[in-house]
């Protein structure tokens, strides 16, 4: 049966009003018009941003239900797919933020919004490890969107924890997947929503 509730996830420092999720919104609204789609501003904390979305999915049937991430938020995807056990989607996902997010700790600014300030605190490292779930076999489909011109994140890094996953790797493109709306139509699908 088709996915009737979709949870989109931001990256770092990213928002809602993502170019991506904006997309994916706009293309859920006009062509799924049955699918309840959430897209949560996350806090900075990993474990209180983790805590909101279980809460916020608790009564969804989660058989009809999948999980959009894009950069830290498709770490985040990885972990609610396990506990969810739904479709995944990952688009350029960090895969090992604890190491990656280390250089950040202190006052960051939003990327849509550089008058939005946060602390990014030394004991979120350690919340991001706890979410950790390399050591699991994928808990339902996934799909991998890795730019290899991400600027960022490395995209081998990405195709190697990814294994199990249908991947499709893009040529050049960038961390944001600019042009991503070439792409939107792939993840939709393989989303399977009513």
């Amino acid at each position: 049966m088709p996915n009737t509730h979709l949870l989109y996830l931001h990256g770092f420092r990213s928002s809602p009003r993502s170019a991506k999720a904006q997309q994916v919104a706009a293309h859920v609204a006009r062509h799924h018009p049955l699918v309840h789609l959430w897209c949560p501003q996350l806090p900075p904390s990993p474990r209180a941003a983790m805590q909101m979305v279980a809460q916020g999915i608790a009564a969804w049937p989660h058989s009809r239900m999948a999980v959009i991430g894009s950069s830290l938020g498709g770490y985040y995807a990885s972990w609610v797919a396990q506990h969810a056990r739904c479709a995944s989607v990952m688009l350029n996902p960090a895969v090992d933020p604890a190491r990656d997010l280390a250089r950040y700790i202190g006052e960051q600014t939003s990327w849509h919004d550089p008058e939005e300030r946060f602390f990014f605190r030394p004991e979120f490292i350690d919340e991001l490890r706890e979410l950790d779930v390399r050591d699991q076999p994928p808990a339902g489909p996934e799909l991998l969107v890795a730019a290899q011109g991400d600027e960022v994140l490395d995209w081998r890094e990405m195709v190697a924890r990814y294994s199990a996953a249908r991947q499709h790797v893009l040529p050049g493109s960038d961390h944001a997947l600019s042009g991503f709306e070439r792409w939107l139509g792939e993840v939709i699908a393989f989303c399977d929503l009513v």
